[in-house]
């Protein structure tokens, strides 16, 4: 019988476990997919705590997980374009992809390329489609300077990049031990922490015309007063700070079909174009081992679990 995460109720990293489950069945539309990797988000951990409980209910035994990528293993009536055998990269809205069958819609899938690792692949829907998100709620043009906050992060990671694609001069808060990965990446590094105002305003004395906050904790407040205007700033974290001050919080869900931009953030990879570090990873068994890895806060880019 396969394997998957479940919890029984909302706890912390103890409540995780994996068990045997009965093997899904394709229905109409749906995909049976072999996982070979999926990512773990921080999302994930609050809706296990049950600190999204209002936005996200949850129902027990539940499962965990969105991103993944796999070779499908069974295809439902209706299930057009895909065969078994094919490799693939998608997602799962039902807690489910931290397993190793998955059901998923076959809308919801799109090929991967050859030159894009299993770990890459399974790791990218929820940082992917939110960057894309930020990134394009800000909207940063060539000659202009956006800032991202947790620009090490598996978010930041790839909203440097993609701003970076726009021409826009991009300044990357992130620890020391993150500025030459950065600074690689054409981004400016500038160390978070007590002064961080002044440093930025030094570096950018043309001033900030956009901000991407994707770790919370002041970096709206940060923001304004740098003199960022409110449209142009977009929070993946505070959204308190947001409601009050009137700001984005463009993330996943605001990305359009998610499939499709999945399809086009694999193509950038595979041609060179977009790098998505992958940190650790670990096998399912040691799912508690990651998460306990994840909320640190301190992961440069993705965490995998493998099947």
């Amino acid at each position: 019988m396969p394997k998957a995460v479940r919890y029984d109720g909302f706890g912390g990293i103890d409540v995780l476990r994996v068990e045997e489950v009965e093997r899904p069945v394709p229905g109409d539309g749906q995909v049976l997919v072999r996982v070979k990797a999926a990512g773990i988000n921080p999302g994930e951990a609050m809706i296990r705590t049950g600190a999204l409980a209002q936005v996200f209910p949850s129902t027990f035994p539940s499962g965990q997980g969105s991103d993944l990528a796999g070779v499908v293993e069974e295809v439902g009536a209706g299930a057009d374009g895909f065969s078994p055998g094919d490799e693939v990269i998608g997602f799962s809205d039902k807690r489910a992809s931290q397993a190793e069958l998955v059901l998923v819609e076959a809308g919801d899938l799109t090929r991967k390329p050859a030159k894009v690792s299993w770990e890459v692949a399974g790791s990218l829907h929820v940082v992917g489609t939110t960057a894309w998100a930020a990134v394009r709620a800000v909207h940063p043009e060539k000659g202009e300077t956006v800032v991202v906050s947790g620009a090490a992060g598996g978010v930041g990671s790839l909203a440097v990049q993609l701003a970076r694609r726009t021409g826009a001069t991009v300044i990357g808060l992130a620890g020391e031990s993150n500025h030459e990965w950065l600074t690689s990446h054409g981004v400016i590094p500038v160390a978070y922490g007590e002064g961080v105002e002044d440093r930025i305003r030094a570096t950018a004395p043309g001033g900030v015309d956009a901000f991407i906050d994707t770790f919370g904790s002041g970096y709206v407040e940060l923001a304004l007063a740098l003199g960022v205007p409110a449209e142009r700033i977009n929070t993946i974290a505070d959204f308190a700070a947001a409601e009050k001050y009137g700001v984005k919080t463009d993330g996943s869900f605001a990305a359009g079909p998610g499939a499709k931009v999945l399809a086009e953030l694999a193509g950038l990879i595979a041609d060179g174009h977009l790098d998505v570090p992958i940190a650790k990873v670990y096998p399912l068994a040691q799912v508690r081992e990651a998460y306990t890895e994840l909320e640190r806060r301190h992961t440069r880019g993705k965490i995998v679990l493998r099947p």
